[in-house]
């Protein structure tokens, strides 16, 4: 089933959705790109991901990530509006990237020379990955129910303020190298191995520290439960490079939520360059946001 005629939702990458889910739901996606030792690649085209954080750990100076260019939104963007669609464009936290804002220059451009770029509708997720995926997610629903673009945009919104994605890291040193650190800068230079679990809310933003990578998963269990009691069942996990400890804790959310997850994904290159491998993620909002 694909989005309605008259509205097409896009996204970034850093979605990290399952590549089926975005076909099934209609959704256009922009790539952002990252480069290891100066060698620079669209995320979209890397699929190896062990590979990539194999590079990533070997490499002295780390990888660094950028935006799409204009131009590749214009090549997403001119299409739709060729066809005569108004399009609902919704991206990565503009606290942390500048994504959000080349989109912003590609629909003035598209303004500009007068081709329809008034019908571009941008949405700063204030999110990323799993958090970003959910408005993507519940935006394409509305689409696809035939909503106009102000309702579309309503239940992006609607998601947005009904998400909350906590994520457990090994370490802090790729987000201290990143510079993408946020909130969770003070916890830098601890004498303790800390294990830190944080959250994003427009920027990296600190929830608590743990000393164990035991302790902290246990602390991801105890915040699905929560989400359930509050009556957010429709959840979702991502990892990077551990699937055998989101395999075990998936088990235990389909017990805690009663139902199969929305999806459960890898997080790639882009945001796994700035964390670092060995993150998990749970997350979840209503069932009602994305039907």
């Amino acid at each position: 089933m694909s989005s309605s005629p008259d509205i097409a939702v896009v996204c970034d990458t850093t979605a990290y959705l399952p590549t089926e889910l975005v076909a099934s739901s209609g959704i256009h996606v922009v790539s952002l790109y990252v480069a290891v030792d100066g060698v620079q690649e669209p995320e979209s085209e890397i699929t190896d991901y062990a590979a990539f954080y194999e590079r990533l750990r070997a490499s002295e100076e780390g990888a660094t990530t950028s935006q799409p260019s204009i131009g590749d939104f214009v090549s997403v963007y001119e299409p739709l509006l060729d066809e005569g669609r108004e399009i609902v464009s919704i991206h990565i936290s503009s606290g942390i990237s500048g994504t959000f804002e080349a989109a912003g220059q590609a629909r003035e451009r598209l303004v500009a020379e007068g081709k329809g770029g008034d019908r571009i509708h941008l949405f700063d997720s204030r999110s990323a990955c799993g958090g970003m995926a959910y408005s993507v997610l519940a935006a394409a629903a509305a689409a696809r129910a035939g909503g106009n673009s102000e309702v579309v945009l309503a239940r992006a919104e609607q998601a947005r303020e009904e998400l909350k994605m906590w994520f457990a890291i090994d370490t802090l040193e790729y987000l201290r190298r990143g510079g993408r650190i946020g909130g969770a800068r003070a916890w830098i230079g601890s004498a303790l191995k800390i294990k830190p679990i944080l959250t994003l809310e427009e920027e990296i933003t600190p929830v608590e520290r743990v000393r164990t990578r035991a302790r902290s998963i246990e602390r991801l269990r105890d915040y699905a439960r929560q989400r359930h009691e509050s009556g957010l069942d429709a959840w979702v996990i991502q990892h990077i490079q551990d699937p055998e400890t989101v395999s075990a804790l998936a088990d235990d959310c389909r017990e805690i939520f009663g139902c199969e997850p929305v999806f459960i994904s890898e997080i790639g290159p882009v945001i796994g360059a700035h964390v670092g491998p060995g993150l998990i993620g749970v997350g979840s909002v209503s069932n009602e946001v994305l039907s």
